[in-house]
């Protein structure tokens, strides 16, 4: 994780620091050498740390206490001293090229708006992280057989129980206390149940199994083995494991390019189908549609799960007949500042309900998360209620 963008990352600790030593420190304040080696030290400090967390093997430490201390003084100190630093350099620049003036209002800018990121990042990591939504969708199909209508489907994902270890135990509680209040006929579960290890949900699995026990579920891209180091034999030890605790332990019903079929009393069923992870590079695509459809009566209503939801028009649009889509993975940003989600520059579908022509997505924002923080985009649970639409 950490090695992917550890240059960007020691360019920001570094050349913050210096350009407030260089532009406060030397000319206006002139402190001594002494004074400034005490401010340079937690510099040093974060340059070791970053070099250290970039050269394990794996995607992040096993222990990941160690990446959440970094993650923490990244955003309290680095983050808040880089935006004061780009704001002073663009008053400076204004000054000097543009009216002339002697006073630098980037200066007063900066102090601001880092200290409303200061602010915001420790909200995030306490109450936003702590935050459950309940969302209501109702939809409406024309071919959903009769007796379905009504039905409550509770979709969730992205649980990365690892990051639940400790105090925020009580926060995966709450979330499946409010699962078992939501009364549904079916939980849906659309991948990313571990960070990287199956012990994260081996740990878990006592707070998991009574609230989720009718849980059809698919894996995401955290499911595989692509984030830890290891031999072949090892990686596919892992990811049977895995598999045998979502199984055997939880219950669940696990769909891995098949389908299942759910029969209401009065005879009639829907086709849940789903598919393995069908990502874009980095991300794993070991999606099989053929397989997962081979046999489905050609007009079954099709509730099709896949963790990633850029698959939606790459592939299940064309491929299958999948009248809803329910996907995970994007985590609604984690964040969201004016109705804008970092995860928009990569993935127009990023989060809530989409529709072409009659057939439907819903990107659901997750439980949970790798990096424990949560901005305006609280852990969701969302209640979908099928209908059936009266023919005219």
């Amino acid at each position: 994780m950490i090695a992917r963008i550890v240059i960007y990352l020691i360019l920001t600790i570094v050349l913050s620091d210096l350009y407030i030593d260089m532009h406060y420190f030397r000319k206006r304040y002139h402190i001594t050498w002494r004074q400034r080696l005490l401010w340079w030290t937690p510099c040093i400090g974060m340059v070791v740390y970053t070099c250290a967390l970039a050269s394990i093997r794996n995607f992040a430490p096993a222990d990941l206490t160690w990446l959440n201390i970094y993650l923490f003084l990244l955003g309290m100190f680095v983050g808040p001293k880089a935006i004061f630093t780009l704001s002073s350099f663009a008053g400076w620049a204004v000054r000097k090229y543009v009216t002339h003036t002697q006073r630098n209002w980037g200066h007063c800018i900066g102090l601001v708006l880092s200290t409303l990121a200061f602010a915001f990042y420790v909200y995030g990591l306490t109450a936003g992280v702590s935050a459950v939504r309940v969302k209501h969708v109702s939809l409406a199909f024309r071919d959903l057989p009769p007796s379905f209508d009504g039905y409550r489907i509770v979709h969730v994902s992205d649980l990365h129980l690892g990051t639940f270890d400790g105090w925020r135990k009580r926060i995966l509680q709450a979330e499946m206390d409010s699962i078992v209040r939501q009364k549904p006929d079916l939980i849906c579960f659309t991948g990313d149940l571990q960070n990287m290890r199956p012990e994260e949900v081996e740990k878990m699995a006592p707070v998991l199994r009574q609230p989720m026990r009718k849980t059809v579920a698919v894996l995401g891209n955290h499911d595989y083995t692509e984030y830890i180091k290891g031999n072949p034999k090892e990686k596919a030890a892992q990811e049977a494991r895995l598999i045998a605790v979502e199984e055997k332990r939880l219950g669940w019903t696990l769909l891995r390019n098949r389908h299942l079929l759910i029969t209401s009393p009065a005879g009639e069923s829907i086709c849940i189908c789903g598919t393995e992870n069908d990502g874009r590079p980095p991300f794993p695509n070991y999606a099989d549609y053929g397989k997962a459809t081979k046999g489905m009566d050609r007009n079954a209503f099709v509730i099709m799960l896949q963790h990633d939801p850029s698959a939606w028009k790459r592939n299940i649009l064309p491929k299958t007949t999948a009248q809803l889509t329910l996907s995970g993975h994007t985590h609604g940003g984690q964040m969201q500042l004016f109705g804008w989600r970092p995860t928009r520059i990569r993935q127009h579908e990023d989060y809530g309900l989409y529709r072409q022509g009659g057939r439907f997505l819903y990107v659901t924002a997750g439980l949970g998360g790798l990096v424990p923080f949560r901005l305006n985009m609280p852990n969701e649970i969302t209640v979908i209620t099928l209908h059936t639409k009266k023919k005219k």
